[in-house]
């Protein structure tokens, strides 16, 4: 893997170039290779102004989804391959630079890993293909031990093509000492406990099962952690839940994919709690806005439309923008946000670069 600094400059906008003290935030985009990505990419974005600047890229194979340490200071990559090649990469980052430069890789035993979440303690990977979670040691110098632990997904959903054998999706890691999986191919939430002090995961039960067919795909907790939201990607449904202790109990059920495509993907929630953003593909693409009202339920107040194949996305801290990207389109989109209304406007200052499916800002050190 080779890192590559590049001449610090702006990307595909008209804004002018300057950015105010506190406001730059370090960001990095993982990708598909093979179409002329180098892999990872480092930016500089003014949560201000909405300007994006180029530091540093690293080349990496199928960077598909990535996290940061707690400290900033290190990151974690998968290299979603559809062979024994998968791998979970651990990189070093320079806040200061923005540069990367990668430290080593653990092989996650599990084709296709696509999510990968971090506590500084244990990395843990959702290996799509490979229908498996699986567990690493974060060492204290930031790499990775190899595999400790794996925990098998199931299968048993209805749709005989895209749930024929077990798919994990998504791991988070809930506010109160458990971790959850999503178990595509069985319509249901896997639950762990977690031993932070060992590092260590142990099978908890099923957290909740949802319809047959909905395919669930990424999950997220709101701000205080008292609430969940599921994005299913076959049925397009957002499912909320109350949560505590590991388990999940739906309260509601609201279709984002009013175009019934089947291409249901990411899911946030804004920074003050106020809103919930849903990302669907395939026909009708872009992102649908949610109020969340008492009990944390939600009402639908819009849809906003995007470039092609908005695979992920994410929201600054200070909630001001809303960054989409637009994986076959070859870009990034930059929304402005209302706060006070949580509708998205086109900003035109498009990040433009191959096959972005992921962005994550870096905690400040």
């Amino acid at each position: 893997m080779k890192a590559k600094t590049l001449v610090l400059g702006m990307i595909a906008t008209a804004l002018p170039t300057f950015s105010m003290a506190g406001n730059d935030l370090d960001m990095v985009v993982g990708t598909y290779t093979g179409t002329g990505s180098e892999g990872l990419y480092s930016f500089s974005f003014n949560q201000t102004t909405g300007v994006a600047a180029l530091r540093s890229t690293l080349e990496v194979k199928n960077p598909s989804y990535l996290a940061f340490a707690r400290d900033g200071r290190h990151l974690y990559a998968v290299s979603e391959n559809n062979d024994a090649t998968a791998t979970l990469n651990s990189i070093a980052f320079d806040p200061v630079t923005g540069n990367m430069s990668f430290m080593n890789s653990q092989l996650t035993h599990g084709k296709d890993p696509c999510y990968v979440a971090t506590d500084g303690k244990v990395a843990l990977t959702a290996n799509y293909s490979g229908g498996s979670l699986s567990v690493f040691p974060v060492l204290r110098n930031g790499t990775l031990g190899k595999m400790t632990k794996q925990f098998a997904g199931y299968k048993g959903g209805p749709d005989r093509t895209r749930q024929n054998v077990p798919h994990i999706h998504c791991v988070r890691f809930a506010p109160d000492g458990f971790v959850l999986a999503t178990d595509f191919s069985a319509d249901q939430i896997l639950t762990f406990r977690y031993d932070k002090a060992k590092g260590t995961l142990s099978p908890y039960g099923i957290a909740t099962h949802v319809k047959r067919g909905s395919g669930p795909r990424h999950l997220v907790f709101s701000p205080d952690g008292r609430h969940a939201y599921l994005m299913s990607e076959l049925s397009g449904y957002i499912t909320v839940f109350d949560y505590a202790k590991g388990e999940l109990k739906a309260t509601q059920t609201i279709l984002a994919d009013d175009a019934h495509a089947r291409g249901g993907a990411d899911i946030h929630v804004s920074p003050d709690g106020r809103f919930v953003y849903a990302s669907t593909r395939l026909k009708a693409e872009g992102i649908t806005l949610f109020r969340v009202e008492a009990g944390g339920k939600l009402v639908r107040i819009g849809k906003c439309r995007t470039g092609s194949h908005p695979r992920s996305f994410t929201i600054t801290p200070n909630g001001k923008y809303l960054l989409v990207a637009c994986r076959d389109a070859d870009k990034i989109q930059v929304f402005s946000r209302d706060k006070s209304t949580g509708q998205l406007r086109d900003t035109r200052q498009d990040i433009q670069l191959p096959r972005p499916v992921c962005i994550q800002f870096c905690p400040a050190s």
